[in-house]
């Protein structure tokens, strides 16, 4: 890296940490460090929901997923307009009403105090795990870029955003988020243009188009009603709907920004513009890892992405084998390149029979030059038996670290840090938050003053940000880290948006029904992980329909029995 990359590094991510420290650095009581003090208006709102969700993993990982899978991953989030739609109607008021500090004090106030901690114990589980994966992934770019010991990136990545977190609390994160998304979308559309300039001159945008779609990167719609694939238009419509209903509604990272809104109104202006915003942005962060693709079809690609696991299989006796697979590999690019290049030829000269007969030969040369890069995967299992041999997201880190201009470089690794920094700190203020009030503060010490729970919070949030940076030691065994934390979410999103549509839409309903409807429900989506190939979006509506359907069940058979 140059000396004006590190320059727009680490100005751009020293101003917005010193950004948000100076709009909170007044005495705080609990309900400002914990909900902001009701002072953010519905833009910041938005832009704070939207880089909750929007974590390096989406900016590191996606590309990836795109270059490998093409466009289909868009469809996740075909569900989630109309979720902040039911969101806006049904629980922001709700919320609000009761002037919760998180989602949970409501399930007390509708059932018990027992299913609160059940749903809040669930929230921890799955958030807690989640906040190491979001804090590994920019920790790989730092490590690939400085050659430092990944465990020591994880660490001083780590410390940075628990020293704001801690200091600043719920408005510090709210403040930062502002400034990082914008850094965020900016730092994408820069990316998009600069690899479109990138391109041979005669490759116009419309040509490479067509050859993303020749191979199969722009099947943005699938139709198909297997349940085993991940990602179609009704795993993204259905299962998407019930994930973003679950995220956005009761999962208390996304809860807590908008509590923190002035009123009503723009908690709920806040979400239905992350409605309208959240589906383009995804699309424009797949798309550049499409033109990624395009790019690495004219320029040789690396054999594979992670040049470090790669340089130690040349460490091993397998040296000799690996290297005979490079020379087949550029071999194989290079009649690829020349099948796209008659492609190309082809599309600007308007022959459709040529057009035909070249696409047929760039699918056949793909075909061949997959088979290559998949047989220095099984040398770098054979040589590295716990080397991980999926390398989706290194792909994207590895394209503009070699191959954009100086300057830009440094704005895509502060775009990616940003992300990492935004949701990593919403993850530890949320944790800090319902471990303080649904558990602490609950059953523990009701009766402290503001400042000990200000402290406690403050604890808490250093506590849960090391127990992040221990877990995130153990995400490099995990493959596309997009795909992880998806998987991670849906094993216990569905459970906790049944135990609210409950609470909402099932009046009868009580507390113990609820409870153990919800313990019966998340086995059932256990064993359906581990001994079914369903795909994990599908996760969320069987939760949420097991809990509705189950507890309805026990209510009328517990009504029986007090009857008889």
């Amino acid at each position: 890296m140059s000396s004006l990359d590190w320059l727009v590094l680490f100005g751009t991510l020293g101003a917005i940490v010193a950004y948000g420290v100076w709009k909170t650095w007044e005495k705080q009581d609990l309900a400002t460090y914990l909900r902001g003090g009701y002072q953010d208006k519905w833009p910041t709102i938005g832009l704070s929901v939207m880089a909750t969700q929007a974590s390096a993993v989406t900016f590191l990982s996606t590309p990836g997923q795109a270059y490998e899978d093409g466009m289909r991953f868009v469809q996740f989030y075909f569900g989630l307009p109309l979720a902040m739609i039911v969101l806006s109607i049904a629980f922001i008021p709700r919320y609000f009403q009761l002037r919760v500090y998180t989602a949970y004090e409501f399930l007390e106030h509708r059932f018990d105090l027992k299913t609160r901690q059940l749903a809040a114990f669930l929230f921890l589980l799955l958030r807690g795990l989640s906040a190491g994966i979001t804090l590994y992934a920019p920790a790989i770019i730092l490590s690939s870029v400085l050659g430092w010991p990944l465990r020591l990136t994880c660490l001083c990545m780590g410390g940075v955003v628990i020293l704001y977190t801690v200091v600043g609390g719920t408005r510090a994160v709210s403040q930062t988020q502002k400034l990082q998304m914008l850094v965020m979308l900016g730092g994408m559309v820069v990316a998009f243009i600069v690899i479109v300039t990138r391109l041979p001159p005669s490759v116009s945008l419309r040509n490479a188009f067509h050859i993303a779609g020749t191979l199969d990167k722009l099947n943005i719609i699938d139709f198909s009603p297997d349940p085993s694939r991940r990602y179609t238009l009704w795993s993204g419509l259905l299962g998407g709907f019930f994930l973003a209903m679950a995220y956005f509604g009761t999962d208390q990272s996304q809860v807590q920004r908008y509590l923190a809104a002035r009123s009503i109104t723009e908690s709920r202006m806040g979400l239905l513009f992350n409605g309208l915003l959240k589906v383009p942005m995804q699309f424009l962060v797949l798309l550049v890892g499409v033109m990624v693709f395009v790019f690495y079809q004219f320029n040789l690609p690396p054999v594979f992405f992670n040049q470090p696991e790669l340089a130690r299989v040349y460490q091993t006796p397998h040296a000799t084998h690996a290297a005979a697979i490079e020379r087949r590999h550029e071999a194989a690019f290079a009649r690829k390149r020349s099948a796209i290049e008659r492609l190309d030829a082809a599309l600007n000269r308007h022959d459709k029979g040529s057009i035909v007969a070249a696409e047929k030969a760039v699918r056949e040369s793909e075909a061949t030059f997959a088979s290559v890069r998949g047989e220095m995967k099984q040398v770098l299992a054979t040589a590295l038996p716990h080397a991980a041999t999926k390398d989706a997201d290194y792909v994207f880190l590895s394209f503009f670290i070699r191959n954009l201009p100086r300057g830009i470089v440094g704005l895509l690794l502060a775009v990616i840090f940003c992300a990492a920094m935004s949701a990593v700190a919403s993850e530890l203020s949320a944790l800090a938050s319902t471990t303080v009030i649904d558990f602490y503060r609950r059953s523990l010490h009701k009766d402290a003053r503001g400042p000990h729970y200000v402290r406690a919070a403050r604890w808490f949030t250093a506590g849960w940000g090391l127990l992040a940076l221990l877990f995130a030691t153990l995400a490099s065994l995990l493959d596309n880290l997009i795909q992880a934390v998806n998987i991670l979410g849906s094993l216990f999103y569905g459970t906790i948006l049944g135990i609210f549509a409950v609470a909402f839409f099932l009046r009868r309903v009580q507390g113990t029904a609820v409870f153990l409807a919800a313990l019966l429900s998340e086995v059932l989506v256990l064993v359906l992980f581990l001994r079914t190939a369903i795909g994990f979006l599908w996760y969320n509506v069987v939760g949420c329909a097991a809990v509705m359907l189950i507890s309805a069940a026990l209510t009328g058979f517990l009504g029986l029995r007090r009857s008889s």
